[in-house]
């Protein structure tokens, strides 16, 4: 029972970081669009700084809490996990990407 407590507080993390990367993903699709992405102004660099930093260390700390379940009794399942969440992620950054371009388009 207490291993299915981490593992669905882990999960709720790793939604907040995927949420954190699709942001990112929304924040960086119009610079990237207007091929302006190296010349950004301090309040643009800003709203993509702080979503990649955020998601990275919520990220990394669901995989922290996902090892305290995990990584001993079963180490493939946690490089799995792992594996699943760097996918779920880059999925939801490329998700924000998507979303701005098909409203902004």
């Amino acid at each position: 029972m207490e291993n299915w407590l981490i593992r669905i507080v882990a999960g709720l993390c790793a939604a907040g970081s995927s949420a954190l990367f699709w942001t990112l993903g929304v924040f960086i699709a119009l610079p990237w669009r207007e091929g302006r992405l190296l010349a950004l102004s301090a309040v643009e660099l800003q709203l993509i700084v702080v979503p990649l930093l955020l998601g990275s260390a919520v990220s990394w700390g669901a995989l922290h809490i996902v090892a305290i379940a995990d990584r001993q009794p079963r180490p493939r399942l946690y490089a799995a996990t792992c594996a699943l969440l760097l996918i779920a992620n880059l999925a939801a950054l490329f998700a924000g990407c998507a979303w701005t371009q098909a409203r902004f388009a």
